[in-house]
């Protein structure tokens, strides 16, 4: 068995976490963050961050139409405190990742287990999480959207991932978005849909009988 982990909210804390760490930062709150990402992706007929995370817009040109979308919805709106068109560096500083599921990660490398991370995710990003994570260098194998133009739920993304790990499967992918457990799922792989540490590192042992996850 290959088991990819998602880094966005698995292997990161949830996503919650990271847009009201952005939120105490900036004044801005996740609901008018997220209509200003969607609204900049729409202008391409794509969905929330997809721009971004595909590679068609760079960081600083994203970041820019998300001031632009912010401003019109909210003139009024103090955007100062906003480095948006770095919006990673700001968006990641400081910010501890879920140390219990890289635990596991190594734990089941360890053990025998090949993992990779599976994620959609931005070039300029790439420095801050990997930092974060402090794992890159030590997986098996490593799928990002921004670098192979195919992001998850897309199928695409899941027949890339299986070439990557020169493995024969099966294939189970920790993810914390339903929607992208649903793709893989029918791309013929296992999904465990993250919820919470506990929940994962059983559903882990059930598939793998690794001894020692939980």
């Amino acid at each position: 068995m290959f088991v990819w982990f998602d880094f966005g909210g698995v292997l990161s804390p949830p996503l919650q976490v990271l847009f009201d760490t952005f939120r105490d930062r900036t004044g801005i709150s996740r609901e008018r963050l997220w209509a200003a990402m969607t609204a900049a992706d729409a202008e391409l007929g794509l969905p929330p961050l997809a721009s971004v995370e595909l590679a068609v817009r760079t960081e600083a040109e994203w970041g820019a139409r998300l001031r632009h979308h912010l401003a019109a919805a909210d003139p009024g709106l103090d955007l100062s405190r906003a480095r948006l068109e770095e919006f990673g560096a700001q968006w990641f500083a400081g910010i501890e990742p879920n140390h219990l599921m890289i635990a596991t990660l190594r734990h089941l490398r360890d053990n025998g287990v090949p993992v990779g991370i599976l994620t959609n995710n931005v070039l300029e990003w790439g420095p801050h999480w990997k930092r974060m994570v402090g794992c890159a260098g030590e997986v098996d194998a490593l799928v990002d959207s921004c670098e192979i133009g195919a992001r998850k739920p897309q199928p695409e993304i899941f027949a890339i991932a299986e070439k990557t790990s020169a493995a024969t499967g099966p294939f189970l992918l920790v993810d914390d978005v339903a929607e992208n457990c649903a793709a893989a799922r029918n791309a013929g792989w296992l999904a465990i849909h993250f919820r919470d540490n506990v929940q994962v590192c059983r559903e882990l042992f059930r598939h793998t009988g690794v001894p020692g996850i939980i």
